[in-house]
């Protein structure tokens, strides 16, 4: 091996090197992480309690406030304090998407869950992730393709295990099916929803899983960093009345 070849050789090692590196900076850099879920319900699930009188321990009477139809049923609007999440897991960590501009109606029947119902939309021009690169990007064409599809809608089919009563402060579990339509195109999903009673509101949390092949999304997988092919949506929501 001459000179010549060696020191292109060498050359061409230190370029893949340096670019490799200057590659996975840049990458790391996009993908990074700048945003943290809050949660709406309560960080204590313990009961609200109420003195009603003595007892042969404390002094008093603990008592847990049962909540049911009169407090729970009727007409409910998502208020403000109100965000959906979209996460996406790469090699590297979890990175989350937030939406604030997050509008809608419920009708809860605690009595009846056949009769409840519930619709939600989010503007997608409102999605942040603390990356205005990244967020630009998302927003195009190829992917949410917001300026032809402005909104997200998701419409509730039916509700599974709503519990009749439940306790102030403390969180139930149920199930709610429905459609979710991102980029025209409509998905069936039911969200695992925890739910909590509190200073009159209703806060729900609650989360499903879909695909980027469900809304014809691509994956943004690089040579750098690799991104599973699931997306998890999560709703932190409170209703007011």
């Amino acid at each position: 091996m001459n000179k010549k070849t060696k020191t292109w050789i060498i050359s061409g090692v230190a370029a893949v090197v340096i670019l490799g590196g200057g590659g996975y900076y840049f990458a790391n850099s996009y993908l990074g992480n700048n945003v943290e879920i809050e949660q709406v319900l309560p960080v204590s699930t313990a009961a609200s309690t109420t003195e009603t009188g003595s007892d042969s321990g404390s002094g008093t009477k603990v008592s847990k406030e049962t909540v049911g139809a009169e407090q729970l049923n009727g007409d409910w609007s998502i208020s403000e304090g109100s965000k959906v999440y979209f996460s996406v897991t790469t090699s590297q960590e979890t990175v989350n998407f937030a939406d604030e501009q997050v509008s809608g109606n419920w009708t809860i029947n605690v009595a009846d869950p056949s009769q409840m119902k519930a619709e939600g939309q989010i503007q997608m021009n409102g999605i942040d992730s603390g990356n205005s690169q990244r967020d630009g990007h998302v927003k195009e064409a190829d992917f949410f393709d917001a300026s032809t599809y402005p909104q997200a809608t998701f419409t509730a089919t039916s509700f599974e295990n709503v519990p009749a009563e439940w306790t102030a402060g403390q969180t139930v579990d149920f199930k709610m099916n429905g459609i979710l339509t991102v980029k025209g195109i409509e998905k069936e999903v039911t969200f695992d929803v925890k739910a909590a009673y509190e200073n009159n509101q209703v806060l729900l949390s609650g989360t499903t899983m879909v695909t980027f092949e469900d809304f014809g999304l691509k994956n943004p997988h690089s040579v750098v960093l690799s991104a599973e092919n699931d997306i998890q949506v999560r709703l932190e929501l409170k209703l007011s009345k």
